[in-house]
């Protein structure tokens, strides 16, 4: 009878341990699922591109980037904003290429964003290095640190600096539009094309206009949150940009200012999806940003 209690309470015993185990491994491996499906999945999946042509120049010392061809994730700023990476699959760092970054809704963050927007296969087969950043609370300081992520990339890969352009939905949308004509960082960018910003004319009007920059205001009409935001924008920067102020429709739900100053486009995009949707017009912002310095 001894024995059989005896064994009775080592198997009890041995249970609780068991039990215990379970409960100290189980937040680790639901951590580390976690972890890795939010910098890994098929939406990371880059393309390879073409170097035939004008992007067969070499710009780029052999040598001088340590940036790797592949998914590269967990980058940081100074400030500790993380951001992703994706190069084309082919990656010559001996050419300079053209930087898309992308920058996060409110609530979001890189990978999810990577995920809505759906830009990393056809921006890297179109010759693109793609940066996806993390959300941070939004504020003309947070605002100035997402600003310094293009000159981070560009001190470890081939990116050329006349091509640098942002992108982003909601609050990412509004970042990139301040980037654009903030007095401290409007030398930045190259281009833009924010989507569903929340930023109205009343924003806009104190401000002074950058230099001539092409732009595509991507906007719905179903957008609740931000409603006409877009429509008053892209009047902004037409006028900044010292266009015809009519636009004519050029197909997709796409306006085109024409005579404005320098030859730079000035798009307006409007679709009807709620806010909370990426416009999903992927192949019109690209060939946009494509055409933007050739």
């Amino acid at each position: 009878m001894f024995k059989a209690y005896s064994d009775k309470l080592k198997t009890t015993s041995s249970f609780r341990n068991n039990v215990f185990k379970l409960l100290f491994v189980l937040p680790i491996f639901i951590t580390l699922v976690v972890f890795f499906n939010e910098d890994n999945d098929e939406y990371s999946q880059a393309g390879n591109t073409s170097y035939a042509g004008e992007n067969a120049n070499p710009q780029c010392v052999a040598g001088t980037f340590d940036g790797e061809s592949r998914a590269v994730n967990g980058e940081s700023t100074l400030d500790g904003i993380k951001y992703n990476i994706r190069t084309p699959l082919n990656y010559d760092p001996t050419i300079a290429h053209p930087l898309l970054v992308v920058f996060s809704p409110a609530g979001s963050n890189r990978a999810k964003t990577e995920k809505k927007t759906a830009l990393t296969l056809k921006a890297t087969t179109a010759g693109f290095i793609v940066a996806y950043a993390d959300h941070p609370e939004l504020s003309p300081t947070s605002t100035i640190e997402l600003g310094t992520i293009p000159d981070l990339i560009a001190k470890q890969w081939c990116v050329d600096k006349k091509r640098i352009f942002l992108t982003g939905h909601s609050d990412g949308g509004t970042a990139a539009m301040a980037l654009a004509f903030m007095s401290g960082t409007k030398h930045i960018p190259n281009a833009i094309a924010p989507s569903a910003a929340g930023i109205d004319y009343q924003d806009l009007r104190d401000h002074k206009c950058p230099e001539p920059i092409p732009v595509m205001i991507m906007h719905s009409v179903n957008d609740r949150l931000f409603p006409k935001y877009g429509q008053q924008t892209s009047g902004w920067w037409a006028a900044c940009n010292q266009c015809e102020p009519i636009p004519e429709k050029i197909g997709n739900g796409c306006m085109a200012y024409s005579g404005c100053a320098k030859g730079v486009k000035t798009w307006y995009c409007e679709g009807d999806k709620p806010h909370a949707q990426w416009p999903g017009i992927n192949d019109t912002l690209l060939d946009f940003l494509v055409s933007v310095g050739r």
